[in-house]
C-alpha cells in the first residue's frame, strides 16, 4: 500500500522482492515471475537494468524523447529495446480487472481507513469478479 500521489515505478522492485509462489510439489518458491509486461512510465533506464539483472524478461516501450536521444548518440547510444507488440497488448486484461474492480465504490472512494481493511476489501471483490457473481 503507497500514498496516491506516488509514482508506481517507485514501488515495483519492492514488490518483485516480496513475490513467493509456492511450488505444488517439494521446493522453494518461486521468487521472480518470467515477463514483466509494463507501460512507458516504467521505461526509465533503472527499472529495465534492473530487470535485466535479475533474468527477468520484459515488455515496455520506449518514450519518444528516449528514442530520439539514443538516435542522435548514434552509435554509442546502444541498440533499441525489444518490444513484442501482441504481449503488450494483452496489458489491456490487468487494465480491465483494475476498471472492474473500481466499480465497487468502497474500493474507488477509499472508504477504508486501515490498510488491511482495505487490503481485506479488494481481495474480497477479487473473489466476487472471479466467481461471476457481480
Amino acid at each position: 500500500m503507497t500514498p496516491g500521489q506516488r509514482h508506481d515505478s517507485i514501488c515495483a522492485r519492492p514488490l518483485l522482492e516480496r513475490i513467493r509462489v509456492p511450488r505444488i510439489g517439494p521446493g522453494r518458491p518461486r521468487c521472480k515471475p518470467d515477463h514483466v509486461v509494463a507501460d512507458k512510465a516504467y521505461s526509465s533506464r533503472g527499472f529495465p537494468s534492473y530487470l535485466r539483472k535479475r533474468g527477468i524478461a520484459h515488455v515496455i516501450p520506449e518514450k519518444t524523447d528516449q528514442r530520439r536521444h539514443r538516435h542522435n548518440r548514434g552509435r554509442h547510444g546502444g541498440r533499441s529495446p525489444g518490444f513484442n507488440r501482441e504481449t503488450y497488448r494483452r496489458r489491456n486484461i490487468i487494465e480491465r480487472c483494475f476498471n472492474r474492480l473500481k466499480g465497487f465504490r468502497g474500493i474507488a472512494t477509499r472508504y477504508e481507513k486501515t490498510a488491511t481493511s482495505y487490503e481485506a476489501a479488494v481481495a474480497l471483490a477479487s473473489f466476487l469478479l472471479w466467481a461471476g457473481s457481480v
